[in-house]
């Protein structure tokens, strides 16, 4: 079974729209593009590296539109993007001249990715796809890179349909500039307990 791997930047208040530009995504009236640029520095670059590392992706059809309009161009930044198998989920895109795109309909059609065989499955954007996963409880594990700054407006990673589960922290890393950026894994179902005496 392959593991499906979200990776995120984020806001403090959750916001994880635009973030590598000021006309990477517009929609809803979205100003702040670009704004994990001030935080950038060696320390993010290094785990960016890991991030980046080859491995088939899904993707929401929005963020794969970004992704294939750009990234055939710079694949020197992100090696082996263009090689990697790209699924979007989508209902209106059936192809696409970005090379090993596969388009996929439904979250039956992601089961069935899920349970082949193959690389794990990373997921970049793609919020509502994000959100979709969390419901019918898909995402094996977050990669989040927490940037200090709150927008107030924008699309964020979490609503409230996700199916609940408990993650425990795998690795984490501090940057000079404030970013936290931490790994969880899926461990279990969620506990309670009372807290004090």
């Amino acid at each position: 079974m392959r593991k499906i791997i979200v990776l995120s930047f984020l806001t403090l208040d959750g916001v994880m729209q635009a973030p590598g530009g000021p006309e990477e995504d517009l929609s809803d009236g979205f100003t702040y593009g670009g704004w994990t640029a001030p935080y950038n520095d060696e320390t993010s670059g290094e785990a960016m590296k890991k991030q980046l590392e080859p491995a088939d992706l899904l993707l929401g059809r929005r963020t794969f539109e970004i992704f294939a309009s750009y990234w055939p161009e710079h694949a020197d930044y992100w090696p082996g993007i263009n090689e990697v198998t790209k699924y979007v989920l989508s209902n209106t895109m059936e192809s696409s001249e970005w090379e090993n795109s596969v388009f996929v309909k439904n979250i039956e059609d992601i089961e069935k990715l899920k349970k082949s065989e193959g690389h794990d499955i990373k997921i970049w954007g793609s919020s509502k796809l994000v959100q979709l996963l969390l419901k019918h409880d898909l995402v094996d594990e977050f990669w989040l890179n927490i940037h200090p700054v709150i927008l107030g407006k924008g699309k964020r990673l979490f609503d409230n349909g996700a199916m609940p589960a408990a993650f425990k922290l795998a690795e984490s890393t501090v940057t000079a500039t404030g970013v936290i950026i931490v790994n969880y894994k899926k461990y279990g179902q969620v506990k309670t307990g009372t807290v004090g005496p």
